[in-house]
């Protein structure tokens, strides 16, 4: 650009996607800036859409109305970026009795896909920054789409057919944020996704989906905190709750929900709430991570006294060099000691062979660290205070 030239000796491309990084209503109202500026924000190659109670264009009527004319004056050039951000979502539609909102947000997630979006974002908030399952059901799928290369949902209610993504080629990168996986009847639901490479599972409500191959996985994170996948029983001594569960039995059909499908992964972190069985399950039929180099877990896999888990998912991880253990003394009040003998872990040669460091992050040294210390004292062991 000549020394002094301003923004209008850019083509018409550039500024296309200049326009797209910027807000919706913010592009749009460059179409005053001059007869050039008219029909560009038309052909912005993103759509970021942020818009909530008090927030864009006030009420929902009118935010539905900017919706459908944006969308519908594009020419239909391909998407980059489609990102809708609903913040005080519930709170909006109480307010303002406006129920067609939710089907309307279905039909612009579709138009989205239609225009061969690359990026597709969806988040449904309590407020600006926590997102909350909403009463949003993206009620059509499978999605067909030989574009889509990453897709982030947030408080959303997921359908089977939705998990579908083998007709999604490109997708490497999936999230799902305190979405809500709705059981079709007494099916578990499934997620497909073969070319994924990235896949992000956080706040997992209703029971978690069953995790098909991932060939191509590098890293993963899932959390299970607020699933169905737990005990309700004060006094359990069930076959996956207390001293009975069974691990590393893979005798009979494979069960496995998550972790199968987890198992060519090369960067992991698993986290669950201390009542979720479903990880401890899927330990009866524990996969080899024969690619897995780093992993990451909470105080759920340090039962004071029963490290059972643990040692389960360390033999099965051959090529484990970082171990990561974060761990809260609050959570840790809140869990139930298993009777048993606490000595030092006799690491089997599998393990000692790559296995580097274990970080144990910790906001206080309290009796379980000690005794997580001393379980693993035949490792190199450091100890981080937060």
């Amino acid at each position: 650009m000549p020394p002094g030239a301003g923004i209008d000796v850019l083509p018409d491309e550039v500024l296309h996607q200049i326009l797209g990084l910027v807000e919706a209503h913010e592009s749009v109202r460059t179409c005053a800036v001059a007869r050039r500026w008219r029909h560009l924000w038309k052909s912005a190659t993103g759509l970021r859409i942020i818009a909530g109670a008090g927030k864009f264009l006030g009420s929902v009527e009118k935010f539905c109305n900017f919706m459908d004319i944006l969308l519908r004056q594009r020419p239909g050039p391909p998407l980059h970026t489609c990102e809708l951000t609903l913040a005080y979502f519930k709170q909006w539609i109480s307010e303002q009795r406006y129920d067609p909102l939710v089907p309307m947000v279905n039909a612009w997630f579709w138009h989205a896909v239609r225009c061969q979006v690359r990026v597709l974002r969806l988040r449904a908030c309590w407020n600006d920054h926590s997102i909350t399952v909403s009463t949003i059901v993206l009620d059509e799928g499978p999605i067909y789409s030989r574009h889509l290369t990453m897709l982030e949902l947030g408080g959303i209610v997921v359908n089977g057919r939705l998990l579908d993504f083998s007709n999604c080629p490109l997708l490497e990168h999936l999230e799902f944020k305190r979405c809500d996986f709705d059981p079709d009847g007494d099916s578990r639901l499934r997620i497909c996704a073969p070319s994924l490479v990235s896949l992000i599972l956080d706040d997992i409500w209703g029971m978690a989906p069953m995790l098909e191959s991932m060939p191509s996985l590098v890293k993963a994170d899932i959390a299970t905190e607020n699933s169905l996948e737990e005990c309700i029983e004060v006094e359990c001594n069930c076959e996956f709750c207390g001293n009975s569960y069974s691990i590393g039995d893979d005798t009979g059909s494979n069960g496995s929900v998550l972790l199968k499908g987890l198992s060519e992964v090369k960067d992991l972190a698993l986290i669950s709430g201390p009542e979720q069985y479903i990880f401890k399950k899927d330990l009866r039929w524990c996969p080899i991570f024969s690619k897995l180099k780093t992993l990451l877990l909470n105080e759920y896999w340090c039962v004071p006294d029963d490290f059972r888990a643990l040692v389960c998912i360390l033999e099965h991880s051959p090529v484990l060099e970082k171990l990561t253990l974060e761990l809260s003394s609050k959570k840790y009040r809140q869990q139930r000691e298993r009777k048993g003998t606490l000595r030092p872990m006799e690491g089997s040669a599998a393990i000692l062979e790559h296995l580097k460091i274990i970080e144990v992050r910790c906001d206080a040294v309290d009796e379980r660290i000690c005794k997580l210390t001393l379980f693993l004292c035949a490792f190199p062991i450091r100890l981080s205070l937060n």
